[in-house]
């Protein structure tokens, strides 16, 4: 029985107007395609959520767009995920939904982290690329259960990083990314076969 293309799950921990890293994930979400994959992009705006608060969990239960993103993860063998860096770390928009997502299999039978392959990027104004954000989105993934991919995307020096059609322009992070997208792409099939 021959399998669908891996179904890839793609989105930005920012929502901002004019944001590089959206640029990168039309890069991925172009790159995936080039690889056979049934690449789904979504904006985290289309999914507003409030501030994680336990009370608020205890007293309205979790909220539609936490359970809808939920299972469109579920849905998916995988993701990529890209984000901006804020003093050192993920964005508390990425937080927030990867906190509020974490709570749906408490009460719906989801697995959206659990047993998932991941891959992430990031996009910054300086030379490094968003890196330390990335060693604290890995983590969070992996004790979330996701297997996320050793190969990453840190694209430096935003300004110029891009040409007029949002692909990337220096040779080792265009390799970078071409090198995520294959492993995300490959571990997915394995785990699939």
């Amino acid at each position: 029985m021959l399998q669908s293309n891996p179904k890839i799950l793609v989105f930005c921990g920012s929502i901002r107007g004019g944001s590089v890293n959206n640029r990168l994930v039309g890069a991925v979400s172009r790159e995936l395609s080039l690889l056979d994959c049934d690449v789904t992009r979504i904006s985290l705006a289309d999914y507003p959520l409030p501030l994680y608060d336990g009370d608020l969990e205890a007293n309205d239960g979790i909220p539609e767009n936490a359970k809808k993103l939920a299972h469109l993860l579920n849905e998916h063998d995988g993701y990529f995920v890209v984000s901006p860096e804020y003093n050192g770390s993920l964005t508390p928009l990425l937080k927030n939904t990867i906190d509020w997502i974490s709570r749906v299999p408490s009460v719906e039978d989801v697995s959206p982290f659990r047993g998932k392959v991941a891959a992430i990027g990031a996009v910054s104004p300086g030379g490094m690329g968003g890196i330390s954000m990335l060693y604290h989105l890995r983590e969070i993934l992996v004790r979330l259960g996701t297997l996320v991919v050793s190969e990453q995307v840190a694209v430096g020096n935003a300004s110029t990083a891009f040409d007029e059609n949002d692909n990337v322009i220096a040779e080792r992070s265009a390799d970078f990314l071409k090198a995520a997208c294959v492993s995300l792409s490959k571990k997915v099939s394995l785990l699939r076969a």
